[in-house]
C-alpha cells in the first residue's frame, strides 16, 4: 500500500514530519516577519512538500515577500517536473496557510486551480 507523507521545511531549514496547524503557521509568521533571510540574503521561505513513498510530490514554497511556487514532480528525488512550476506574488499570510491547509489534507486539484500567474 503506497504510504503519504507530509514534511514542513521550516526557514531555519528544520523538517517536521507531519506538521500540526499551528506548526505550519508558526512558520509562516517566521517567514513573513522577515527576520528570516534566505541563503541570497533575500527574503526567507519555508516549503511544505507532501507526496507517496512510491511516487507522486508536490512542493508549495513561500517566501516572506508573498511569493508562493508550486511544484509537481515524479518522485521525492524530484527526477521529473509534471508540469512547469506555478507562481503567486502577493501572497497574504492567511492565504498562504490555506495554500498549505490544500496541501496536508492532499488537495491537489484545488490547489491547481487557484489563481497562478501562469495558471493554463
Amino acid at each position: 500500500m503506497t504510504q503519504a507523507w507530509v514534511v514542513l521545511t521550516r526557514p531555519d531549514g528544520r523538517d517536521v514530519s507531519a506538521p500540526s496547524e499551528a506548526q505550519m503557521a508558526a512558520a509562516l509568521a517566521d517567514v513573513y516577519s522577515g527576520k528570516v533571510a534566505g541563503p541570497d540574503g533575500g527574503p526567507g521561505s519555508a516549503v511544505l512538500r507532501f507526496g507517496y513513498d512510491d511516487g507522486l510530490m508536490y512542493e508549495l514554497e513561500v517566501s516572506g515577500d508573498g511569493a508562493a511556487r508550486f511544484a509537481e514532480w515524479s518522485d521525492r528525488d524530484c527526477e521529473i517536473a509534471l508540469a512547469h512550476p506555478r507562481l503567486m506574488s502577493a501572497l497574504k499570510q492567511a492565504d498562504a496557510l490555506q495554500l498549505w491547509r490544500l496541501m496536508a489534507q492532499r488537495q491537489v486539484a484545488k490547489i491547481r486551480s487557484q489563481p497562478w500567474l501562469n495558471n493554463d
